[in-house]
């Protein structure tokens, strides 16, 4: 089980520039600060991933997301308080471009990660530091449920380990949202961890799935 020094080793190795390998409520990540060019490119070149290809921003909690994106329009806030936390990743008009190492080609998309950090997890949820975020696994190779399906290249080339032991195994859905503000109209571009019909009820706001 993880501790709060755990959490604090992972503020200080994002903050000092460094990249980590932390778990999620899904799989194994690698993460970095989202703002710091270098630790970029390095999480990049670890995942053997070209930088074209966009990254999620993982925030801790709920209430640390809302405060990092204070424009989002009131559609949008009620469907991301129905889904998160939760094995999903939002995307979301990026009407202020935030995090535009993390957007790729398209700074005006953000792609919002809130895990359910929960059991053994529950002590990453004092970091407050947004976390760009992508799978620990080489592009192309399945996703890591254990530490040891991390490739070892990736386990030693990171500044950091967290072990939280064996993870769902299962990839987040991604959710196109970007139309919701609009007309609430939303699209499965991944399919993963959460299926249709449970995000269908979460958004009808019919409470757990």
């Amino acid at each position: 089980m993880l501790g709060a020094a755990d959490a604090q080793r992972l503020e200080d190795c994002l903050a000092a520039g460094g990249v980590a390998l932390f778990p999620a409520d899904t799989v194994y990540g690698l993460a970095c600060d989202p703002e710091q060019p270098a630790a970029v490119a390095r999480l990049y070149e670890l995942k053997r991933r070209p930088a074209t290809q966009p990254a999620a921003v993982l925030f801790a909690t709920l209430a640390v997301a809302l405060a990092a994106v204070p424009e989002l329009e009131p559609a949008e806030l009620a469907a991301l308080r129905a889904l998160l936390p939760g094995p999903v990743t939002l995307l979301l008009a990026n009407r202020a471009r935030r995090f535009p190492l993390a957007c790729g080609p398209d700074p005006d998309t953000l792609g919002l990660r809130v895990p359910d950090l929960a059991g053994p997890l529950a002590a990453l949820r004092a970091v407050r530091r947004p976390v760009m975020q992508s799978s620990a696994n080489h592009s192309g190779e399945p996703e890591a449920r254990r530490l040891a399906d991390v490739a070892p290249q990736l386990r030693a080339g990171v500044d950091l380990v967290l072990d939280g032991g064996e993870r769902p195994g299962t990839a987040s859905t991604i959710i196109d949202l970007r139309a919701y503000a609009s007309d609430q109209r939303w699209e499965i571009v991944r399919d993963g961890a959460l299926g249709r019909a449970a995000v269908e009820q979460l958004l009808r706001g019919g409470g757990s799935a």
